[in-house]
């Protein structure tokens, strides 16, 4: 018997395709070995153990994905994009970026530089129109800032919503009419003004004509993300589509940061060197007293108060304080900037925050997506972007729902058709849908 199998030969015993084989890898479904030329190898024990139900479970998960992959361009008008963690997870999963909006100019050369077919318009979305592209966008995407807003009368509709980043979001959904509007939000929108803005939300796109499901929280984790960052997304399907949608479906088991950093599921290599921020001296000798997983409770007592100040006085955990990551947990919420006191996020090894190479591993951007302008602009679109991969989940029930309204539309279209020539030959029937 071989002591190890490759890729091709692995993927005849079990029937299915190399492809196959490599998303399985990246899912963790059936992990491969590395060999040093860095070729994947199956030992006959792990292949041995899908054989059977297990080898029929896959197939069938693999059908699955077969259901995700688009049966036509299906397209997509994205407003606050960012570095493009959105787009780029939506493409990800086949859908078409057809315009994108931003007004950081750095994130916009960004863009550009990774994507020079994207329409990328820059500039503020108060002075945009997208009257030009009324019934011809499938999805509008947007993740507006949780902005509140006054209410007038009862009525909360469009215009109490007017001078905020939601109104605009909504104004453009009201101009496209998409068969689906996706916005994404942090999950303090949950509870803000005791829920009330995010009810409002809901009423008015319902008001623009718009079926809201109950707006859901995501654990980036459980989406092959190597992070705790939660997400909360509105979905507004047009009323009277027919349109069936359904969040992703989470993982059992969150992906560590090993995940990130190392040659493992998601990445080919191990990160590479890059630019990124430093400790000041006294601060690198506190954190590296920090053991990976601890934070400012595992100094001693004397540096806790030094480190803390007034804050060693007061309730709560404040975890994020004094914060070395170890390799077995997913990273803590990446922010803007990786060495403020209160958002520590420290490397398990290395006494300094992740470098910019790192951040965006963290954020499941490849390594071939770069980003311009300073470190500091570059740590700020990073912290700011979603996840590519949780972007991926999405974009993946997204185009089920449009394949199923198309295959639905041809049906009825065709249907049509053959009543209609009946009708021609014998007026006296009539047939329709």
């Amino acid at each position: 018997m071989k002591n190890h199998y490759s890729i091709a030969e692995a993927a005849e015993l079990l029937s299915v395709s190399k492809q196959t084989l490599r998303r399985w890898d990246g899912s963790g479904k059936l992990k491969s070995t590395r060999m040093p030329n860095n070729y994947r190898t199956y030992s006959p024990e792990s292949l041995r153990e899908y054989t059977g139900t297990k080898a029929e479970n896959l197939i069938k998960e693999t059908a699955e994905d077969y259901r995700a992959m688009p049966l036509k361009e299906y397209s997509v008008l994205e407003l606050f994009a960012g570095a493009g963690g959105l787009a780029l997870g939506l493409e990800k999963a086949g859908l078409s970026c057809k315009l994108l909006n931003e007004i950081d100019p750095w994130a916009c050369k960004t863009l550009r530089r990774n994507r020079p077919h994207w329409h990328v318009v820059e500039g503020d979305v108060t002075q945009q129109s997208f009257l030009e592209l009324k019934g011809k966008i499938d999805i509008v995407t947007g993740g507006f800032p949780c902005q509140s807003f006054s209410y007038a009368g009862k009525k909360r509709g469009l215009d109490d919503a007017r001078g905020t980043l939601f109104y605009e979001f909504a104004r453009t959904v009201k101009e496209v009419e998409p068969l689906i509007c996706v916005g994404e939000n942090v999950k303090g929108l949950l509870t803000h003004d005791k829920g009330q803005t995010l009810n409002a939300m809901v009423q008015i796109l319902e008001d623009l004509g718009y079926d809201v499901l109950t707006p859901r929280v995501l654990k980036a984790a459980f989406y092959n993300v190597p992070q705790k960052r939660e997400r909360l997304f509105i979905v507004g399907i047009k009323k009277g589509s027919g349109i069936d949608f359904n969040y992703p479906q989470a993982a059992s088991e969150m992906m560590n940061l090993s995940a990130a950093l190392k040659v493992g599921v998601l990445f080919d290599t191990d990160v590479a060197e890059s630019i990124g921020q430093k400790y000041p001296q006294r601060k690198h000798e506190i954190m590296s007293l920090i053991p990976p997983g601890g934070y400012w409770r595992d100094l001693p007592i004397d540096i806790q108060k030094e480190y803390m100040l007034k804050s060693f006085y007061l309730g709560g955990g404040k975890t994020g304080m004094a914060r070395r990551i170890s390799w077995e947990e997913p990273c803590l919420t990446l922010t803007t900037a990786p060495a403020q006191k209160q958002t520590e996020r420290c490397h398990p090894d290395h006494t300094r925050p992740f470098q910019t190479r790192e951040y965006a591993r963290i954020q499941t951007f490849p390594d071939n997506w770069i980003f311009e302008g300073s470190m500091n602009q570059i740590y700020k679109q990073i912290g700011n972007a979603v996840p590519v991969n949780l972007a991926f989940a999405l974009g993946k029930e997204l185009v089920k729902s449009l394949n199923m309204y198309t295959v639905t539309k041809e049906l009825q279209n065709k249907y049509q058709d053959h009543a209609d020539k009946i009708a021609q030959s014998n007026p006296q029937l009539s047939l329709s849908i």
